[in-house]
């Protein structure tokens, strides 16, 4: 059976018309997946023979809503999908003023082990494909009567440990002819594949690379991060710089403080030395209460003068706000309860 919602326009084109049927149908096709169809039965302007075809030979991939929770106070909405083998992610739609975001997985669990995040807790089960990262998206516009018009790559899963499904998953969600998403409202997030950066560089798309840095020294970093054994930090910083060379793309650097482990004055004059000179822009997060990580957030204090020590040594950096704190809007919690 072909995954036929990962396909191209192109590619759906150069299939329909193989099979007999006028290439126009393709178009139609791709029109009912923007509107989230889940059956071929559903399109409406098909013919039956066409739709009996698809039927027989074809899937569509879907995310279907297992859980639904809704923030009391900022109404972030989290949802826990069931997909068509059955495997649960997670997504998360957050409202800003500038429009909708949702934050998508693009793995079922996650192999990066890094020690503050609930999903590689639960295990990892396989990557998706560019259909299932779609489907999240097109189900959360369908339930919430919403357009999504930013995305982030930063739920269930490491994106650039499922390269291939990624980049077409990007070109897809960006087609005019699709979702139109432009590639200037994407962030994709990575731990620190190094490799794939550079790999990622070379397609010169438009949207924010964001880092999980979490630390400013290989020893601290590589307690909590076990990819950095990998890639040091050095390594990541320098393709990072070399990253922004190719592109024009600012870097974003995500920072989880944690309590006691990489919040101290220390730990700020060493970060700021690391990203002299660059252009980039750092996100300071209090991590999320994870059970059996034994990690609190830092206190509002010690995050003000960590951002203050930064600033001072030109360094762009905010703390970012929290959402959907009563529904543990970070990912990988409610799958996890869900499967365990």
């Amino acid at each position: 059976m072909k995954d036929i919602k990962s396909l191209y326009l192109s590619e759906l084109e150069e299939f329909i018309t193989e099979n007999g049927f006028p290439k126009f149908r393709a178009r139609q096709i791709f029109d009912w997946f923007k509107k989230g169809a889940t059956a071929f039965d559903e399109m409406r302007n098909l013919p039956k023979k066409l739709i009996d075809f698809l039927s027989g030979s074809c899937y569509i991939s879907v995310a279907n809503i297992e859980k639904k929770l809704v923030s009391r106070y900022d109404k972030t909405v989290k949802y826990l999908f069931c997909l068509n083998d059955g495997e649960y992610i997670e997504s998360v739609v957050m409202s800003y003023h500038h429009g909708y975001s949702i934050c998508v997985s693009t793995q079922v669990g996650c192999k990066m082990g890094c020690t503050f995040c609930a999903t590689g807790k639960s295990g990892f089960s396989r990557s998706l494909t560019a259909s299932e990262i779609l489907a999240q998206i097109e189900s959360a516009q369908k339930d919430l009567n919403i357009r999504i018009s930013n995305v982030v790559l930063m739920g269930m899963g490491e994106p650039l440990d499922n390269f291939d499904n990624v980049i077409r998953f990007l070109r897809l969600v960006s087609d005019e002819n699709g979702l139109n998403i432009g590639m200037r409202h994407i962030t994709l997030s990575t731990c620190g594949i190094v490799p794939r950066i550079y790999d990622l560089a070379e397609y010169k798309f438009a949207l924010t690379l964001s880092v999980s840095l979490h630390a400013p020294d290989n020893e601290t970093r590589s307690r909590t991060m076990p990819i950095n054994n990998r890639y040091p930090i050095e390594q990541l910083i320098k393709a990072c710089r070399d990253y922004f060379d190719t592109t024009g793309r600012r870097v974003s650097f995500e920072y989880a403080m944690i309590d006691g482990v990489n919040d101290t004055d220390e730990c700020a004059f060493k970060l700021a030395a690391l990203l002299k000179g660059m252009n980039c822009h750092v996100n300071f997060i209090p991590v999320n209460a994870v059970k059996g990580t034994g990690y609190i957030k830092s206190r509002t204090e010690r995050q003000k003068a960590f951002v203050e020590i930064l600033s001072k040594r030109g360094v762009t950096a905010t703390v970012r706000r929290t959402l959907g704190n009563d529904i543990n809007a970070s990912c990988g919690q409610l799958r996890r309860n869900t499967v365990n």
